[in-house]
Order: structure tokens, then sequence, then C-alpha cells
């Protein structure tokens, strides 16, 4: 075997390695939460060595961030998929499309048959903090984000708001009710309402047409009253 040939399979074996530590470590943490997984468990399930584990990761926690990335990643495709399918079938301007996509990543929120519950908003932000979160948040959804919203001011249905902070702030509304939904007590209930309170905020973005001045009402002039009688 050649050197290339070599460096080709060793390349291969470190890949297999990465992918099995990430799918056991996904599976216990999905079902067991971050807490009450060792990484014993997780070696175990991979079929590798401990050292294995640490070549390819510091620690526990950058291998959760690693199944972090991956289950947000493949909800962001699923989302947009969801709403490119639509766009051929429904209205189809940006605003409409954003609005729904909101809809659907709160639906997200309350299902248990995906990671994306215990893994990116329950575990995520209390095991890798506020720093993780917000990066996984810039990495998967501003940039698709600011995008839409540019496209909604172009098409006149929003206001021409400054986009950056706008993103940061519609960004922040949707990590936060994703949160709320996830570690209520009856997630369905709080989905309803969390639903209904985002429509609200977000209706406050759309573009109202000035009303022409109105004229101001032609009150009735004072009437002289009449002069007092002369004293005599």
């Amino acid at each position: 075997m050649t050197r290339s040939g070599r460096e080709e399979k060793t390349a291969d074996a470190k890949a297999h390695t990465r992918a099995a530590l990430v799918a056991a470590a996904r599976r216990r943490f999905a079902e067991q939460g971050y807490a009450a997984t060792g990484t014993e468990e997780i070696v175990a399930d991979a079929r590798v060595t401990r050292g294995a584990l640490y070549h390819h990761f510091r620690d526990k926690a950058q291998l959760f961030q690693e199944v972090m990335k991956e289950v947000a990643s493949e909800v962001a495709e699923a989302l947009v998929e969801s709403e490119l399918t639509r766009e051929a079938t429904a209205q189809n301007d940006a605003w409409t499309q954003l609005c729904t996509g909101f809809q659907s990543l709160l639906d997200f929120s309350t299902r248990t048959d995906t990671d994306f519950q215990r893994i990116v908003l329950v575990d995520g932000p209390a095991v890798l903090g506020n720093d993780a979160w917000n990066a996984l948040v810039e990495t998967h959804g501003y940039r698709l984000l600011s995008q839409w919203l540019e496209r909604a001011i172009a098409e006149q249905v929003i206001d021409p708001i400054p986009v950056a902070p706008l993103t940061r702030l519609v960004a922040a509304l949707l990590a936060e009710a994703s949160l709320y939904i996830a570690r209520a007590d009856d997630p369905q209930a709080a989905r309803l309402e969390t639903g209904i309170a985002l429509d609200r905020l977000m209706s406050g973005l759309v573009g109202r047409r000035p009303r022409p001045l109105e004229t101001p009402p032609a009150w009735p002039a004072s009437q002289p009253t009449d002069p007092a009688p002369a004293a005599r």
C-alpha cells in the first residue's frame, strides 16, 4: 500500500471513530440527558476506547456541543425544506414564509420524537451557557433570517427597519419562545399561548399605509351672549 493510501485509510478510520462517538453520544443524551450520561457508556456504545474519545474531543462537554450542532443543523434544514415545499402551493411572499417558519419552529419545540427539545433547548443552554446558544443561533439562523427580513422589506410588507438589530431581536424572541415551551409543565398549552403572543408581536412590524389627514371637525361658532341688562 502506498503512503497516500495509508494516509487515506487512517483518515477514514478517524472519521468513522468520530462519527461513531457522536452517534452514540446523541442517543444517550437524547434518552438520558447530559448529566445522567457517562463517558464510559458512550465509548462502550461506540465500541471505541476512552483514549479515542479524548483524542477527538477535549471532554464530554465538547462532545455534547458537537451533538447539539448536528441536531440544530438538521432542524434548520428541515424547516427550510418545509418552507420551500410550501412555497409552491401557498402564499409565497417572504413575510408569510417567515411567520409560517416561526410557528413551525415552535412546533419543533414541543416534539418529543426528535432530539431537538432535550438536547438543544433543555440541556444546551444549561450545559454550554448563553455563549454557545448564541453561537448556534448565529451559525444556523442570523444569516438566513436577515435575508428573509430584507426580502420582506423590499416587498414592502414590513416597515423599512434596520435589519441587523431587527435580526438579533427576532432571533432572541424565537430562542426565548422555544425555551419557554420546552421547559413548560404543559408544552402543548405553552405552544398555543406562545404562538398567539408571537403572532401579535410580529404583526407590529407589518407596514401600514398612511391614512389621509382627517379634516378637523367644524365646531359651531360661539354665539354672542346677550348684553347684561343695564342697571337702573
